[in-house]
């Protein structure tokens, strides 16, 4: 328990640990993995690992890149996003797209993944995962200091308009969490996890 021996710092002041534990202790967290195009058409897929769910109706995800990044530029140009599910069969290849590349490549083809076109908005899907949700752009927030500084981070938040499951991960109709095996992101350059089966627990809400 955090107390008197507890190791303190002001954030402003460094953390006097060999590496910042931020993201280690925020975490795992659950990977943007998105997909978006430009204006003239050329695809981009990049996952981000700060992602979450913000809203239940309408289903609201978001995502921060640091930086004004491709996918940033292209869904304010074009309206829109994707998100795919990241899995431990993926791992690989969503890691692949991570790489810098010039703003005229296509992620899908250097990682060797399938874009098939959405249902509703003209992003690409990723063929391979299993879940998808198209989404169209809500709010894209320049995000600031406690004394209102400007920071080079953005907040995209996406309104899901679509979804798309694999059926082998609906049980009797219910959404199986742990049946793609999906990733989440940790502290480090490197550090994943996996979810399966043997973490779940049940703790109903008190009435």
């Amino acid at each position: 328990m955090a107390g008197t021996n507890a190791h303190f710092y002001r954030t402003a002041e460094g953390t006097g640990l060999p590496h910042d534990p931020f993201n280690a202790i925020v975490g795992p967290r659950p990977i943007g993995w998105i997909s978006s195009h430009s204006q003239e058409g050329v695809r981009n897929l990049a996952p981000y690992s700060f992602f979450n769910g913000f809203n239940y109706h309408p289903p609201i995800i978001g995502f921060s890149s640091i930086g004004w990044k491709d996918t940033v530029a292209n869904i304010e140009a074009t309206g829109n996003f994707v998100w795919n599910l990241a899995t431990r069969d993926l791992a690989e290849r969503m890691n692949r797209t991570a790489a810098t590349l010039p703003a005229d490549q296509d992620e899908f083809e250097t990682s060797g993944l399938t874009p098939v076109p959405a249902t509703i908005v003209s992003s690409a899907m990723v063929l391979e995962s299993p879940v998808n949700f198209e989404c169209k752009l809500a709010q894209l927030i320049q995000l600031t200091t406690a004394a209102g500084g400007a920071l080079d981070t953005w907040l995209v938040l996406g309104e899901v308009v679509a979804v798309h499951i694999e059926p082998d991960h609906l049980v009797d109709g219910v959404y199986d969490t742990a049946g793609p095996r999906p990733i989440l992101r940790s502290g480090g350059p490197a550090n994943y996890f996996e979810i399966g089966p043997e973490a779940l627990f049940a703790m109903p809400r008190p009435s």
